[in-house]
C-alpha cells in the first residue's frame, strides 16, 4: 500500500521519540520508537494508562523476561491507544471535526486523497458521504520500533549468565514479535549475527501465500555493499528485508558512521542502479531458504522500499531526493525535535536547540560505545559530568547499565562513562609514567565519555514531570548539524508545510545544500583523522586515509556532473555549489599531498 505521507520521522535519541506514534499516527505519518530502555517504557506505559484510564499492572525486574514483556505491554498500550485516535479521527468525519480536517491539509497537495476530499466537500459538507470515505481511504501511520544492534549486554540473576536470548537486544526483538503491532524493527548499528539469527524463530516475520509479513524488517545502512552482506545474511535465514533505509554517515543526528568516505549522493546513485540486482540476488537466496524450511512461497514477487535521511533541510532537497533516486521516503529528524506535538522534549533543552548555531553542534567522543556522537555543546548531562570531574569524582553512577559492555576490568562488563570504569582505568594510567601532556590527552580520553543511555531518555522523564530520583535531571541530546537552520518550536502544520514546500520554517539564508553540508563534514572530518595519525601513522591508518580521500574525490566529481547536469532542481543554488565545489576539491587536494608526505616520512 503507498504511503500517506513521502517523510518518515526516525527514531531520535531514546526518549525524544518514545511515544511519537501516539501523537502522529492518526494523521497517517509513520515514526520510529527507540527499544533501548525497557524501565523508562514502563514509567510512560503507567502514565498513560492513567491518563488513558487503562488498567495498569506493574512488570517488576523481579519477573521472569521482564524486559521483554515490559516492551511488549507498552507497544500494545502505545497501538490501542493510536488505533482509538485514528478510529475517533474517523468516526468524527462526520462532525467535521479539526483532527479530519488537520489530516487532510497536512497531506500533500498531489495526494489522490487531498483532492478527493476537496472534490467531496465543494458542494457542501455530507457527513455520511465524508464517514464512508474516510473509512476507506485514511490510513494510519506505522508504529515501527528501533533496536541497535550491538547495544546487546549479556544478563544476570546474580552471578549466574543468563542464556543469550535473553541479552539485551534479543529481549527487545522478542518484546516486538510477542506485541500485536503490525509494523517494522528498524536494525541499526550493523551486523549481529546472533540476533539476526534469533528474528527466524518468530513466524510473525514469514510470508503469508500473498507476501503480507506482519513483522517487517527495515534494515539502516550506510552503503550498497553493507545492505547486500546483510540483507543476504537474512534472506539465509528465511527472512526479508522490506526497507533499506540509507542513512548519510555523518550529516545525521545521535551516532555517526562515517565509513570509508562515501558519501549520501553517490550512495543513492548506487542503490538506484542496482536495485533490481539488490532483488533478484536476494529474492533468490531467500526462496531457497523458505523452500528448505517447508515455508510458505509467495504467490506474487517480493518487493522493498529504499528510502534516505540525514540534513534534508528543504522541499527541494525533499522532493530531489524522492524523484532522482527513486526513493520511496525521506526521514526528517532533527527539525522534528523543535516539534512538541511530534516529539518529547523538556523545555530547557527545547530552548538551546532553538537558539543553537553551527559552533554549538559538533561531532563528540562522548558516548559509551565508541562510535562519533553528534553532541549540542552545554547539553545539562555534560554540565552534570564536569561538575563531577571538577570535584575529582569522574564517571556516572550508571544506574541503567544498558551499555556496560567493556570486559576489560570484569565479565559482566561496565559502561566506559561509568565512575567504576574510569576509576580503574585512571589508576591504570597512573602507572605507566607517562609525560605529563601525555597523561593528560589520555586521560581527556577517559573522562570524555557520557551516560548518555540515561541522559538521552530523561528529558521525556522531565517534559511529563515523571520521577527522575535514580536518573538525575541531566539531559544528553544528539541533533544534527542541520539543527543550526532552526530558530522556533514549530506546530506539525508548521513542519509539513515546510517539508511539502507551503511554507519556509528555516531561519537563514545561508543554510548550505544537504550535499555541500555533509562533503563539508567529511572533509573537517579527514583532515581530525590525519591530525591524529601525524605522530605515527601505522599501515592500516595509511590505508584508511586513502581510501577515504579517494572516495571523497569520486563524491565530488558525481557532484560536479550532477549539479551540471540536472535539469529543474537547485537552479538558484547551481553556481555556488559548484564553487563550494571546487574549493573542496582544492581542499582535499592539499590534505592527499600531506597524506602522502606523512606516508613519505
Amino acid at each position: 500500500m503507498k504511503k500517506t505521507h513521502s517523510f518518515h520521522i526516525p527514531v531520535m535519541g531514546i526518549g525524544f521519540t518514545i511515544d511519537t506514534p501516539l501523537k502522529v499516527a492518526q494523521y497517517g505519518m509513520d515514526s520510529v520508537i527507540s527499544l533501548v530502555d525497557d524501565i523508562l517504557l514502563e514509567k510512560l506505559r503507567k502514565m498513560y494508562s492513567d491518563k488513558f484510564e487503562v488498567s495498569y499492572h506493574e512488570i517488576t525486574d523481579k519477573i521472569e523476561d521482564f524486559r521483554a514483556k515490559r516492551i511488549t505491554a507498552y507497544l500494545n498500550l502505545i497501538s490501542d491507544l493510536a488505533e482509538q485516535k485514528f478510529e475517533s479521527l474517523k468516526t468524527m468525519a462526520s462532525e467535521k471535526s479539526d483532527a479530519l480536517l488537520a489530516y487532510v491539509n497536512m497531506l500533500p497537495d498531489t495526494s489522490k486523497a487531498k483532492q478527493e476530499f476537496k472534490k467531496l466537500t465543494s458542494n457542501g459538507f455530507n457527513a455520511s458521504e465524508i464517514k464512508k470515505w474516510a473509512s476507506i481511504k485514511l490510513q494510519m501511520g506505522s508504529i515501527d520500533v528501533n533496536i541497535m544492534t550491538k547495544v546487546d549486554k549479556d544478563n544476570y540473576i546474580k552471578n549466574e549468565k543468563l542464556e543469550v536470548k535473553y541479552n539485551d537486544a534479543h529481549a527487545a526483538l522478542r518484546g516486538f514479535a510477542n506485541s500485536k503491532l503490525s509494523s517494522s524493527v528498524v536494525l541499526s548499528a550493523g551486523m549481529n549475527p546472533r540476533l539476526f539469527a534469533y528474528m527466524a524463530q518468530f513466524n510473525d516475520f514469514f510470508p503469508d501465500k500473498n507476501g503480507q509479513l506482519k513483522k517487517r524488517i527495515i534494515l539502516k545502512v550506510s552503503d550498497y555493499r553493507s545492505a547486500l552482506i546483510q540483507g543476504k545474511f537474512l534472506a539465509k535465514k528465511g527472512l526479508w528485508v522490506s526497507e533499506y533505509r540509507i542513512e548519510s554517515g555523518l550529516n545525521c543526528g545521535g551516532h555517526a558512521f562515517a565509513t570509508d568516505g562515501y558519501l549520501l549522493g553517490p550512495v543513492l546513485s548506487e542503490f538506484k542502479v542496482k536495485r533490481k540486482e539488490l532483488q533478484d540476488t536476494i529474492e533468490a537466496v531467500w526462496h531457497q531458504e523458505l523452500i528448505n524450511t517447508n515455508r510458505t512461497i509467495p504467490e506474487k514477487r517480493a518487493t522493498f522500499k529504499v528510502s534516505a535521511q540525514g540534513g534534508v533541510g528543504t522541499d527541494e532537497e525533499h522532493t530531489f531526493l524522492l524523484n532522482h533516486y527513486n526513493l520511496d521516503s525521506v526521514g526528517w529528524g532533527s527539525p522534528f525535535l523543535l516539534v512538541p506535538e511530534a516529539t518529547t522534549v523538556d523545555s530547557e533543552t527545547l530552548n538551546k536547540l532553538a537558539k543553537a548555531k553551527e559552533e554549538d553542534l559538533y561531532l563528540s567522543d562522548i558516548s559509551p560505545l565508541g562510535v562519533p556522537f553528534n553532541n549540542l555543546k552545554n547539553n545539562t548531562k555534560d554540565l552534570e559530568k564536569q561538575a563531577l570531574i571538577n570535584k575529582g569524582r569522574p564517571g556516572s553512577s550508571c544506574p541503567k547499565k544498558f551499555v556496560a559492555l567493556n570486559n576489560e576490568f570484569k565479565d559482566k562488563g561496565m559502561c566506559t562513562a561509568s565512575r567504576e570504569y574510569q576509576f580503574n582505568k585512571i589508576k591504570n594510567l597512573e602507572k605507566q609514567n607517562l609525560l605529563q601532556a601525555d597523561h593528560l590527552k589520555q586521560y581527556n580520553k577517559i573522562i570524555e565519555k557520557s551516560c548518555t543511555c540515561v541522559g538521552l531518555g530523561t528529558s521525556a522523564l522531565l517534559a511529563y514531570n515523571l520521577d527522575t530520583k535514580v536518573e538525575g535531571n541531566g539531559v544528553s541530546i544528539c541533533p544534527g548539524p542541520n539543527m543550526a537552520y532552526y530558530d522556533k518550536t514549530m506546530s506539525l502544520e508548521n513542519i509539513t508545510d515546510h517539508i511539502y514546500g507551503r511554507a519556509n520554517m528555516v531561519s537563514r539564508s545561508d543554510r548550505p545544500n544537504l550535499f555541500i553540508k555533509e562533503l563539508d563534514i567529511y572533509i573537517d572530518y579527514l583532515k581530525n583523522k590525519m591530525e591524529d595519525a601525524k605522530s605515527s601513522m601505522s599501515k592500516k591508518e595509511e590505508k584508511y586515509l586513502k581510501t577515504f580521500s579517494e572516495n571523497l574525490k569520486a563524491g565530488i566529481l558525481y557532484y560536479q556532473d550532477l549539479f551540471q547536469n540536472v535539469k529543474h532542481s537547485f537552479e538558484d543554488i547551481r553556481l555556488t555549489v559548484l564553487k563550494n565545489l571546487e574549493n573542496s576539491e582544492l581542499i582535499l587536494n592539499k590534505i592527499c599531498f600531506e597524506i602522502t608526505e606523512l606516508q613519505v616520512k
